[in-house]
Protein backbone atom coordinates (compact mmCIF):
# COMPACT_ATOMS: atom_id res chain seq x y z
CA UNK A 1 0.00 0.00 0.00
CA UNK A 2 2.84 2.41 0.83
CA UNK A 3 4.52 1.69 -2.51
CA UNK A 4 1.25 2.43 -4.31
CA UNK A 5 0.79 5.68 -2.40
CA UNK A 6 4.34 6.77 -3.21
CA UNK A 7 3.79 6.00 -6.90
CA UNK A 8 0.56 7.98 -7.13
CA UNK A 9 1.48 10.80 -4.70
CA UNK A 10 3.11 13.02 -7.38
CA UNK A 11 -0.20 13.11 -9.27
CA UNK A 12 -2.08 14.55 -6.32
CA UNK A 13 0.79 16.85 -5.38
CA UNK A 14 0.56 18.42 -8.83
CA UNK A 15 -3.21 18.84 -8.37
CA UNK A 16 -2.71 20.50 -4.99
CA UNK A 17 0.07 22.67 -6.45
CA UNK A 18 -2.21 23.81 -9.27
CA UNK A 19 -4.94 24.75 -6.78
CA UNK A 20 -2.47 26.64 -4.61
CA UNK A 21 -0.97 28.51 -7.55
CA UNK A 22 -4.35 29.68 -8.79
CA UNK A 23 -5.47 30.78 -5.33
CA UNK A 24 -2.23 32.70 -4.96
CA UNK A 25 -2.67 34.35 -8.35
CA UNK A 26 0.55 32.79 -9.68
CA UNK A 27 1.23 33.72 -12.38
CA UNK A 28 -2.34 35.12 -12.76
CA UNK A 29 -5.98 34.01 -12.89
CA UNK A 30 -6.03 34.93 -16.59
CA UNK A 31 -3.11 32.55 -17.18
CA UNK A 32 -5.09 29.59 -15.79
CA UNK A 33 -8.17 30.48 -17.82
CA UNK A 34 -6.07 30.56 -20.99
CA UNK A 35 -4.17 27.44 -19.95
CA UNK A 36 -7.44 25.52 -19.78
CA UNK A 37 -8.03 26.36 -23.41
CA UNK A 38 -4.45 25.37 -24.35
CA UNK A 39 -4.92 21.99 -22.69
CA UNK A 40 -8.39 21.40 -24.15
CA UNK A 41 -7.65 22.48 -27.70
CA UNK A 42 -3.94 21.61 -28.17
CA UNK A 43 -2.08 19.55 -25.56
CA UNK A 44 -4.55 16.82 -24.68
CA UNK A 45 -5.81 16.30 -28.27
CA UNK A 46 -2.15 15.93 -29.34
CA UNK A 47 -1.55 13.26 -26.70
CA UNK A 48 -4.70 11.37 -27.66
CA UNK A 49 -3.96 11.53 -31.38
CA UNK A 50 -0.39 10.30 -30.94
CA UNK A 51 -1.33 7.43 -28.63
CA UNK A 52 -4.40 6.22 -30.54
CA UNK A 53 -2.58 6.40 -33.87
CA UNK A 54 0.43 4.38 -32.64
CA UNK A 55 -0.94 1.77 -30.19
CA UNK A 56 -1.50 -1.79 -31.36
CA UNK A 57 -5.22 -2.32 -31.94
CA UNK A 58 -5.51 -6.07 -31.40
CA UNK A 59 -9.02 -7.26 -32.25
CA UNK A 60 -9.32 -9.59 -29.24
CA UNK A 61 -7.97 -7.06 -26.74
CA UNK A 62 -10.06 -4.21 -28.13
CA UNK A 63 -13.19 -6.37 -28.04
CA UNK A 64 -12.71 -7.45 -24.41
CA UNK A 65 -11.68 -3.99 -23.31
CA UNK A 66 -14.68 -2.44 -25.05
CA UNK A 67 -17.01 -4.74 -23.13
CA UNK A 68 -15.32 -3.86 -19.84
CA UNK A 69 -14.90 -0.10 -20.26
CA UNK A 70 -18.20 0.61 -21.98
CA UNK A 71 -20.03 -1.75 -19.62
CA UNK A 72 -18.87 0.28 -16.62
CA UNK A 73 -19.85 3.52 -18.34
CA UNK A 74 -23.24 2.13 -19.32
CA UNK A 75 -23.95 0.99 -15.76
CA UNK A 76 -23.12 4.45 -14.38
CA UNK A 77 -25.27 6.24 -16.98
CA UNK A 78 -28.20 3.88 -16.34
CA UNK A 79 -27.90 4.52 -12.59
CA UNK A 80 -27.85 8.30 -13.15
CA UNK A 81 -30.90 8.27 -15.43
CA UNK A 82 -32.86 5.97 -13.13
CA UNK A 83 -32.02 7.84 -9.93
CA UNK A 84 -32.80 11.28 -11.39
CA UNK A 85 -36.13 9.96 -12.68
CA UNK A 86 -37.02 8.38 -9.32
CA UNK A 87 -36.27 11.61 -7.43
CA UNK A 88 -37.79 13.75 -10.21
CA UNK A 89 -34.83 16.09 -10.47
CA UNK A 90 -35.15 19.04 -12.88
CA UNK A 91 -33.31 18.91 -16.20
CA UNK A 92 -30.28 21.08 -15.31
CA UNK A 93 -29.73 19.18 -12.04
CA UNK A 94 -30.17 15.82 -13.77
CA UNK A 95 -27.55 16.69 -16.39
CA UNK A 96 -24.97 17.41 -13.70
CA UNK A 97 -25.76 14.12 -11.96
CA UNK A 98 -25.36 12.40 -15.33
CA UNK A 99 -21.98 14.04 -15.98
CA UNK A 100 -20.80 13.32 -12.45
CA UNK A 101 -21.67 9.63 -12.70
CA UNK A 102 -20.75 8.84 -16.29
CA UNK A 103 -17.75 10.98 -17.18
CA UNK A 104 -14.20 10.38 -15.96
CA UNK A 105 -11.03 12.40 -15.50
CA UNK A 106 -8.93 10.89 -18.26
CA UNK A 107 -5.93 12.97 -17.27
CA UNK A 108 -5.62 11.43 -13.81
CA UNK A 109 -6.23 7.91 -15.14
CA UNK A 110 -3.50 8.27 -17.78
CA UNK A 111 -1.04 9.74 -15.29
CA UNK A 112 -1.74 6.99 -12.73
CA UNK A 113 -1.37 4.24 -15.36
CA UNK A 114 1.99 5.65 -16.45
CA UNK A 115 3.21 5.96 -12.85
CA UNK A 116 2.24 2.36 -12.07
CA UNK A 117 3.16 0.55 -15.30
CA UNK A 118 5.25 2.92 -17.39
CA UNK A 119 4.79 3.16 -21.15
CA UNK A 120 2.85 -0.10 -21.38
CA UNK A 121 0.35 1.08 -18.81
CA UNK A 122 0.01 4.44 -20.54
CA UNK A 123 -0.69 2.70 -23.86
CA UNK A 124 -3.34 0.52 -22.21
CA UNK A 125 -4.95 3.59 -20.64
CA UNK A 126 -4.85 5.35 -24.03
CA UNK A 127 -6.74 2.40 -25.52
CA UNK A 128 -9.39 2.72 -22.81
CA UNK A 129 -9.55 6.45 -23.52
CA UNK A 130 -9.97 5.84 -27.25
CA UNK A 131 -12.90 3.54 -26.50
CA UNK A 132 -14.49 5.83 -23.92
CA UNK A 133 -14.18 9.32 -25.35
CA UNK A 134 -16.34 8.90 -28.49
CA UNK A 135 -19.06 6.97 -26.67
CA UNK A 136 -18.96 9.21 -23.59
CA UNK A 137 -19.18 12.45 -25.55
CA UNK A 138 -21.87 11.25 -27.94
CA UNK A 139 -23.96 9.77 -25.12
CA UNK A 140 -23.57 12.57 -22.56
CA UNK A 141 -23.96 15.45 -25.01
CA UNK A 142 -26.99 13.81 -26.66
CA UNK A 143 -28.69 13.17 -23.31
CA UNK A 144 -27.87 16.66 -22.03
CA UNK A 145 -29.32 18.30 -25.13
CA UNK A 146 -32.42 16.13 -24.81
CA UNK A 147 -32.86 16.94 -21.10
CA UNK A 148 -32.27 20.67 -21.54
CA UNK A 149 -33.74 21.41 -24.97
CA UNK A 150 -35.88 18.40 -25.82
CA UNK A 151 -39.18 20.12 -25.28
CA UNK A 152 -38.19 23.34 -26.99
CA UNK A 153 -36.56 21.81 -30.08
CA UNK A 154 -38.20 19.56 -32.59
CA UNK A 155 -36.66 16.36 -33.88
CA UNK A 156 -34.54 18.06 -36.56
CA UNK A 157 -33.59 20.95 -34.25
CA UNK A 158 -32.53 18.52 -31.53
CA UNK A 159 -30.43 16.46 -33.94
CA UNK A 160 -28.78 19.64 -35.24
CA UNK A 161 -27.93 20.82 -31.72
CA UNK A 162 -26.41 17.43 -30.84
CA UNK A 163 -24.38 17.30 -34.08
CA UNK A 164 -23.09 20.86 -33.57
CA UNK A 165 -21.88 20.17 -30.03
CA UNK A 166 -20.17 16.93 -31.09
CA UNK A 167 -18.54 18.34 -34.22
CA UNK A 168 -16.58 20.94 -32.26
CA UNK A 169 -15.28 18.59 -29.55
CA UNK A 170 -11.46 18.46 -30.00
CA UNK A 171 -11.04 15.29 -27.91
CA UNK A 172 -13.52 13.37 -30.01
CA UNK A 173 -11.95 14.65 -33.23
CA UNK A 174 -8.41 13.73 -32.11
CA UNK A 175 -9.40 10.18 -31.12
CA UNK A 176 -11.31 9.55 -34.35
CA UNK A 177 -8.38 10.96 -36.34
CA UNK A 178 -5.85 8.83 -34.47
CA UNK A 179 -7.86 5.63 -34.92
CA UNK A 180 -8.32 6.41 -38.63
CA UNK A 181 -4.55 6.85 -39.11
CA UNK A 182 -3.89 3.68 -37.10
CA UNK A 183 -6.29 1.56 -39.14
CA UNK A 184 -5.03 3.00 -42.43
CA UNK A 185 -1.60 1.44 -41.85
CA UNK A 186 0.33 4.49 -43.05
CA UNK A 187 2.56 4.42 -39.96
CA UNK A 188 4.21 7.50 -38.50
CA UNK A 189 3.55 10.68 -40.47
CA UNK A 190 6.66 12.90 -40.58
CA UNK A 191 6.36 16.20 -38.72
CA UNK A 192 2.76 15.52 -37.59
CA UNK A 193 3.71 12.69 -35.24
CA UNK A 194 6.87 14.49 -34.16
CA UNK A 195 4.91 17.59 -33.15
CA UNK A 196 2.08 15.69 -31.42
CA UNK A 197 4.63 13.58 -29.52
CA UNK A 198 6.35 16.69 -28.15
CA UNK A 199 3.05 18.37 -27.24
CA UNK A 200 1.76 15.13 -25.73
CA UNK A 201 4.73 14.95 -23.35
CA UNK A 202 3.71 18.32 -21.93
CA UNK A 203 0.06 17.38 -21.62
CA UNK A 204 -0.11 15.33 -18.41
CA UNK A 205 1.84 17.60 -16.00
CA UNK A 206 0.13 20.74 -17.30
CA UNK A 207 -3.27 19.07 -17.23
CA UNK A 208 -2.87 17.96 -13.62
CA UNK A 209 -1.99 21.51 -12.60
CA UNK A 210 -5.12 22.69 -14.40
CA UNK A 211 -7.26 20.07 -12.63
CA UNK A 212 -6.16 21.55 -9.33
CA UNK A 213 -6.60 25.10 -10.55
CA UNK A 214 -10.21 24.35 -11.52
CA UNK A 215 -11.26 23.06 -8.09
CA UNK A 216 -13.74 25.61 -6.77
CA UNK A 217 -14.21 25.03 -3.05
CA UNK A 218 -16.15 28.26 -2.53
CA UNK A 219 -18.84 27.19 -4.99
CA UNK A 220 -19.82 24.15 -2.93
CA UNK A 221 -23.33 25.47 -2.28
CA UNK A 222 -25.35 22.85 -4.16
CA UNK A 223 -27.60 20.36 -2.41
CA UNK A 224 -26.07 17.21 -0.97
CA UNK A 225 -28.54 14.75 -2.52
CA UNK A 226 -27.69 15.15 -6.23
CA UNK A 227 -23.95 15.32 -5.45
CA UNK A 228 -24.24 12.07 -3.50
CA UNK A 229 -26.15 10.37 -6.31
CA UNK A 230 -23.49 11.25 -8.87
CA UNK A 231 -20.69 10.14 -6.55
CA UNK A 232 -22.32 6.75 -5.93
CA UNK A 233 -22.76 6.31 -9.68
CA UNK A 234 -19.15 7.24 -10.45
CA UNK A 235 -17.25 5.70 -7.54
CA UNK A 236 -19.42 2.67 -6.71
CA UNK A 237 -21.51 1.58 -9.71
CA UNK A 238 -18.96 2.44 -12.42
CA UNK A 239 -15.99 0.57 -10.87
CA UNK A 240 -18.11 -2.35 -9.60
CA UNK A 241 -19.53 -3.12 -13.05
CA UNK A 242 -16.19 -2.43 -14.74
CA UNK A 243 -14.07 -4.67 -12.51
CA UNK A 244 -16.69 -7.43 -12.54
CA UNK A 245 -16.65 -7.50 -16.33
CA UNK A 246 -12.84 -7.29 -16.42
CA UNK A 247 -12.49 -10.39 -14.23
CA UNK A 248 -15.22 -12.20 -16.19
CA UNK A 249 -13.52 -11.56 -19.55
CA UNK A 250 -10.20 -12.83 -18.19
CA UNK A 251 -8.10 -9.71 -18.84
CA UNK A 252 -4.52 -9.63 -17.58
CA UNK A 253 -3.93 -8.20 -14.06
CA UNK A 254 -2.39 -5.05 -15.51
CA UNK A 255 -5.32 -4.55 -17.89
CA UNK A 256 -7.82 -5.06 -15.04
CA UNK A 257 -5.98 -2.56 -12.84
CA UNK A 258 -5.75 0.06 -15.59
CA UNK A 259 -9.46 -0.41 -16.30
CA UNK A 260 -10.13 -0.04 -12.57
CA UNK A 261 -8.38 3.33 -12.59
CA UNK A 262 -11.12 4.75 -14.80
CA UNK A 263 -13.65 3.78 -12.14
CA UNK A 264 -11.59 5.16 -9.26
CA UNK A 265 -10.82 8.60 -10.73
CA UNK A 266 -13.22 11.53 -10.29
CA UNK A 267 -15.50 12.89 -12.97
CA UNK A 268 -14.06 15.13 -15.69
CA UNK A 269 -13.10 18.64 -14.61
CA UNK A 270 -14.34 19.91 -17.99
CA UNK A 271 -17.86 19.00 -16.87
CA UNK A 272 -18.11 22.42 -15.21
CA UNK A 273 -17.37 24.18 -18.51
CA UNK A 274 -19.82 21.96 -20.37
CA UNK A 275 -22.55 22.61 -17.78
CA UNK A 276 -22.08 26.37 -18.14
CA UNK A 277 -21.99 26.22 -21.94
CA UNK A 278 -25.10 24.06 -22.32
CA UNK A 279 -27.26 25.51 -19.55
CA UNK A 280 -26.80 22.81 -16.92
CA UNK A 281 -26.42 23.29 -13.17
CA UNK A 282 -22.85 24.65 -13.04
CA UNK A 283 -22.68 25.22 -9.24
CA UNK A 284 -23.77 21.62 -8.64
CA UNK A 285 -21.19 20.44 -11.18
CA UNK A 286 -18.48 22.38 -9.32
CA UNK A 287 -19.53 20.69 -6.08
CA UNK A 288 -19.48 17.22 -7.68
CA UNK A 289 -16.01 17.76 -9.19
CA UNK A 290 -14.57 19.06 -5.93
CA UNK A 291 -16.06 16.29 -3.78
CA UNK A 292 -15.03 13.51 -6.14
CA UNK A 293 -11.51 14.88 -6.61
CA UNK A 294 -11.07 14.97 -2.82
CA UNK A 295 -12.39 11.41 -2.51
CA UNK A 296 -10.01 10.23 -5.25
CA UNK A 297 -7.09 10.88 -2.92
CA UNK A 298 -8.42 7.81 -1.08
CA UNK A 299 -10.27 5.80 -3.74
CA UNK A 300 -7.44 5.70 -6.28
CA UNK A 301 -4.71 4.07 -4.14
CA UNK A 302 -7.34 1.94 -2.36
CA UNK A 303 -8.64 0.60 -5.69
CA UNK A 304 -5.13 -0.26 -6.89
CA UNK A 305 -4.37 -2.02 -3.59
CA UNK A 306 -7.67 -3.97 -3.57
CA UNK A 307 -7.22 -5.07 -7.18
CA UNK A 308 -3.63 -6.11 -6.46
CA UNK A 309 -4.83 -8.22 -3.53
CA UNK A 310 -7.71 -9.71 -5.54
CA UNK A 311 -5.63 -10.54 -8.59
CA UNK A 312 -2.57 -11.71 -6.64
Amino acid sequence: MIAILLSIAPIFLLIVLGHGLRRGGIPSVEFWNLNDKLVYWVLFPSLLFYKTSTIELSGELVGDYAVVILGGFGGAVAFALLSTAVFRLPGPTATSVLQGAGRHNTFIALAAAERLYGGEGLAMAALATALLIPVTNITVVSLMVTMLRGRAAGGLGLATAIARDLARNPLLISVLGGVAVNLSGVGLIPVLHDVTAILGQAALPVVLLCVGANIRVREMTASVGPALLSTVGKMVVFPAVLVGLAVWTGLSPMAVTVAGLFGAVPTAASGYTLARAMGGDAPLMATIITVQTALAFVTLPLTVWLLGSLLG
